[in-house]
């Protein structure tokens, strides 16, 4: 499973920091490149629910293997494609598979984790995904550079080629579901919904960072360009195995909730200036908080959740999630285009400082009867 993140991600951050620049050599706006992973993410989001529920059904290594060769098929057509507004259009469908992909290999993995060091496994798992995204957009932006969008494109159908045949070798986790679910299979976790909403208010600022966090390192002549998704990478990759840990051991709403407040400062140094020093600053505030939030949140939410219910719960997180990252490239490519990027990145900041009043609110008076269930090791705040 490790080697198949790292290989999906490989992939994906080869392809999304360049396809901005390519948008604009085949004629299109700030705007417009902004747009490509935002319709990607939206796309994702609001299919995620059904691409969720539908790996519960499926099985999860089978969605796994057709995704990764639907990816492949993807690229390939990138390569082809001459007009931004088709490649626009077909991102819509790529989207779809994107969320099947994330939703399965989510799912298969919480499946494989003992529940008392889940959060542990989920930040060492996340450690394949950190790894690739520390060195893909430096490759992609080389081949991008030397040979161009087309070797690119088929740099990246060979990687999806290559998580299709990891995924072919993974044994199937089937789950049977539980006694008082059997005739009442709900389409989507709506508790689940409602309190990922605090994923989607801050990752708001993460869809900024990875589609213009290299224009801005231009703007400003910072070198390399990819300076801060690597440096991002290379945080996270240090500092989330021991702080997931403390979510199993002293519980996951106590890390979370620090983790809230670091996301937000680390945007608003975006915000002061663009130099290689607050981009640094910002990084390592922004990393520490961005990447040890997840697993945290994970360990938090899936105690309440069956096992025959977590590719549905993971769509709903995926929902919320990617809404945010879509929402973040597409209104912050508008706001950088007429305002600037501190401006942008001023409003990602802000918007990020509300997800911890609403998350206090919804683990208040939505997440709180769940409470009342037995309770895991690293559940001791709760």
């Amino acid at each position: 499973m490790c080697g198949f993140s790292f290989t999906v991600f490989l992939s994906a951050f080869q392809l999304l920091p360049t396809a901005p620049y390519h948008i604009i050599d085949l004629g299109g706006t700030t705007f417009a490149s902004g747009l490509f992973l935002g319709f990607l993410t939206y796309s994702s989001a609001f299919s995620a629910p059904l691409t969720g529920a539908f790996v519960d059904r499926a099985g999860q290594r089978r969605v796994l293997i057709v995704t990764s060769v639907a990816l492949a098929v993807f690229s390939i057509a990138y390569a082809v494609i001459t007009d931004y507004r088709l490649m626009l259009a077909l991102v819509l469908v790529h989207g779809v598979f994107w969320s099947g992909l994330l939703s399965a290999s989510a799912a298969y993995m919480t499946g494989l984790l003992p529940e008392s060091r889940r959060a542990e496994g989920i930040g060492y798992w996340g450690l394949s995904t950190l790894s690739a995204i520390a060195v893909a957009p430096t490759v992609g932006f080389w081949i991008y550079r030397s040979g161009g969008w087309l070797w690119l494109c088929i740099g990246a159908t060979a990687l999806n080629v290559g998580m299709a045949a990891i995924a072919a070798s993974l044994p199937e986790h089937r789950t049977q579901p539980a006694a008082n679910q059997t005739r009442r299979r709900r389409l989507i976790e709506l508790r689940v919904l409602l309190v990922s909403i605090t994923l989607g208010l801050y990752s708001f600022g993460y869809g900024g960072i990875t589609s213009f966090t290299a224009m801005y390192a231009d703007v400003n002549e910072v070198t390399p360009k990819s300076l801060y998704l690597t440096a991002l990478a290379m945080v996270m990759l240090l500092t989330r195995p021991p702080l997931a840990r403390l979510g199993d051991r002293y519980g996951y709403r106590r890390v979370f909730v620090p983790c809230l407040v670091l996301i937000s400062c680390g945007l608003a140094c975006l915000a002061v200036g663009g130099t290689r020093f607050w981009m640094l600053l910002s990084a390592v505030i922004f990393g520490v908080g961005f990447g040890s939030a997840y697993p945290s949140y994970i360990g938090y939410v899936m105690r309440g959740v069956t096992p025959d219910r977590r590719g549905a719960a993971f769509g709903a997180i995926l929902a919320a999630f990617d809404s945010g990252i879509g929402t973040g490239s597409t209104s912050m490519g508008w706001i950088i285009q007429h305002y600037g990027f501190r401006a942008a990145f001023g409003f990602a900041a802000a918007l990020s400082a509300f997800a911890l009043p609403y998350f206090l609110l919804v683990d208040r008076f939505v997440v709180n009867p769940t409470r009342k269930l037995p309770a895991s090791t690293g559940d001791r705040s709760t």
